[in-house]
């Protein structure tokens, strides 16, 4: 759609009970600056005075709320372009930051070049909803690693160092080795971590039938070691279309693996990663490269490439290594899942085609 078929351009700077919104027409006036409150029927109230919804762009910033206006408006006929706020630097560096102002400078930006927003596209409602539960799953594991830190501390302030065992195990495993004195204060921690536990299995379970049932693809994935169900289904729904990339390798950067640049006329710094797209899939592809990496991991093409890179030695050297076999990983997950090929250990043309 050509941006001169288009009359009005709309910036709305979202807010968590109210929305600035500003409206621009084809020469950059402004025709209208107004705030409505943050929900559907405002909303739709608001945007039901455009009957020609190919004349309009609605431009908006990543966010809390982002996901699911975007889909309301795309329903309704209306372009909308999702900045990405962490590219927004003429919008949120800025020495006079006011909401009216962030509205008004989104349509402008919009009028004038929408790659400048650096759009984003989110997911769909179905593939939220199903990424909720490993989010949900995430942060039950998170209150139970938190609540076991705890436990396993305040035993060794008492001179008690609990046993080594895994966090399914703990409840059942360390109750007889807390001293007598600290039971009023960690029995309910224990109580709360094997509820937990109960918790999270059944989650698991309900992930493994997801799997099967609804993304069938992810078993191609999981058939690389030290890739599971959590995240393969998170790698799936996150991406959604493999088509989305031309090349495999173009998955490296679009979840922040790669280092970031500084360059300037003889100077080019290499830098720690982006960290930019998601951070929760980034964790699980790093989490299972620490795998392949580890005593536990079968010797594979992956792990002779991260061990090569990590014997160039010291801490930084590992590091590198794990985030270096965690895009590898990303790429060649891709390629299998694009392609539907049989993963093999020790197939170069993953690498080579990607």
């Amino acid at each position: 759609m050509s941006k001169y078929s288009i009359k009005f351009f709309i910036g709305i700077d979202l807010g968590d009970k109210k929305n600035q919104i500003c409206v621009l027409d084809q020469n950059g006036e402004i025709l209208e600056k107004t705030i409505i409150d943050n929900n559907i029927t405002e909303l739709n109230k608001f945007f039901d005075r455009y009957d020609k919804p190919k004349e309009l762009m609605v431009a908006l910033e990543t966010g809390t709320h982002s996901p699911w206006i975007s889909q309301l408006l795309n329903a309704r006929g209306f372009r909308v372009l999702v900045g990405n706020a962490r590219k927004l630097r003429l919008i949120w560096d800025s020495t006079n930051k006011t909401d009216e102002r962030d509205a008004e400078m989104l349509a402008r930006i919009a009028r004038f070049d929408p790659k400048l927003l650096s759009p984003i596209r989110h997911r769909s409602r179905s593939a939220h909803m199903d990424l909720a539960i490993l989010k949900g799953r995430d942060t039950l594991v998170r209150c139970r690693t938190s609540l076991i830190n705890f436990v396993r501390g305040t035993c060794k302030t008492a001179g008690t160092r609990l046993p080594s065992c895994s966090a399914d195990s703990f409840a059942k495993t360390v109750i007889e080795y807390i001293p007598e004195d600290l039971l009023a204060a960690t029995v309910p921690c224990i109580n709360t971590i094997m509820e937990l536990t109960q918790k999270i299995r059944q989650l698991d379970s309900q992930i493994e039938t997801l799997c099967d049932e609804a993304y069938p693809e992810t078993e191609i994935i999981r058939e690389i070691q030290g890739v599971g169900p959590v995240t393969s289904l998170a790698y799936i729904l996150t991406l959604e279309e493999p088509g989305r990339f031309r090349k495999s390798r173009d998955v490296g950067p679009y979840l922040g693996l790669i280092p970031k640049r500084d360059q300037s006329g003889d100077t080019d710094k290499t830098l720690s990663i982006t960290k930019a797209g998601n951070t929760y899939l980034r964790r699980l592809l790093v989490s299972s490269a620490q795998y392949i990496l580890g005593p536990f991991g079968p010797d594979c093409e992956l792990k002779r490439y991260g061990i090569r890179i990590a014997s160039r030695g010291g801490k930084v050297a590992k590091r590198k290594a794990v985030v270096a076999v965690a895009r590898k990983l990303a790429v060649i997950m891709h390629n299998i899942w694009k392609n539907k090929t049989v993963y093999d250990p020790f197939y170069q043309s993953y690498l080579k085609a990607a």
